[in-house]
């Protein structure tokens, strides 16, 4: 009896994880079948696949977009925004942890507190700032994306840290270790399930970020997601070129993931086991 009534739960959970995977993979499908059709033929149907296939699409989009050279805009700001968030978050969130006062609370208190400001209360202030000091550039957006994304990453390293015995730096500092190399081949090699789980964070945000990029970035300088947005025009809107361009921006993505996945899957599993 008991048996049975397992593999009754085991049964409608696979059918409810099916489920939730057809409804997952649904917007890919759409956008996948869509990017072969024509306008017309989009418009005639959304959900059945293409009569004719239209790879025309691709190679228009691909033009339109500038693809090589908004996919190296975005991978630059992306990349370089991982790599100082992670820099600065994880000596910050170090030196809090291992610094017990009254002034290191007050200063983890308000980086915690930042997490609640919305970006649209402070968009033009800053960028009338930034604009005054002549950074409403690559350089600048980074370092917007530095202060923005450093609050909930100070907050994981500072959490992680409560994890890592203090022992360790004190046999450091014995064997003739200084704090910055205690941190950085000590400690930081230690962090790195935390680092994964702070890259993949920023990454899907940075990736994606639309509105902080049109603020700031020039058309030489656009990223992918400011490019998706030519085919919206305020009298016509080219959904065939439009999906047919997302299909193109996903790749990037998922080649990077089947490059990086054995790292990510062992860097959040280390992660969740700690």
């Amino acid at each position: 009896m008991k048996k049975n009534k397992e593999k009754r739960n085991l049964i409608s959970i696979e059918i409810l994880g099916l489920l939730l995977g057809l409804i997952w993979i649904a917007p890919f499908y759409l956008m996948i079948v869509n990017a072969f059709k024509s306008k017309r033929d989009i418009f005639s149907g959304v959900l059945g696949f293409p009569e004719q296939l239209v790879f025309e699409n691709f190679v228009e989009a691909f033009i339109d977009l500038e693809f090589l050279k908004s996919l190296f805009n975005s991978v630059m700001i992306t990349g370089l925004s991982i790599a100082i968030i992670i820099l600065f978050s994880s000596m910050a969130g170090y030196a809090l942890a291992r610094n017990k006062s009254k002034l290191s609370g007050i200063i983890f208190f308000i980086f915690v507190a930042a997490m609640l400001i919305p970006f649209q209360s402070v968009m033009i202030p800053l960028v009338s700032i930034f604009g005054q000091a002549d950074m409403l550039n690559a350089g600048g957006l980074i370092f917007m994306y530095l202060g923005f994304g450093c609050s909930l990453s100070i907050f994981l390293y500072h959490g992680a840290m409560t994890g890592i015995s203090k022992s360790m730096d004190e046999a450091a500092i014995i064997d003739g270790a200084n704090r910055f190399q205690t941190f950085w081949y000590i400690i930081f090699p230690l962090l790195k399930p935390i680092s994964v789980t702070v890259a993949i964070l920023n990454v899907i945000w940075i990736w994606n970020d639309y509105l902080l990029p049109s603020l700031v970035l020039s058309e030489s300088n656009a990223t992918i997601p400011l490019k998706m947005f030519y085919f919206f025009g305020q009298y016509t809107k080219q959904w065939h070129l439009a999906l047919a361009g997302l299909t193109i921006a996903i790749l990037p993505v998922i080649i990077g993931y089947f490059f990086a996945q054995k790292q990510i899957i062992n860097g959040v599993s280390e992660g969740a086991v700690k």
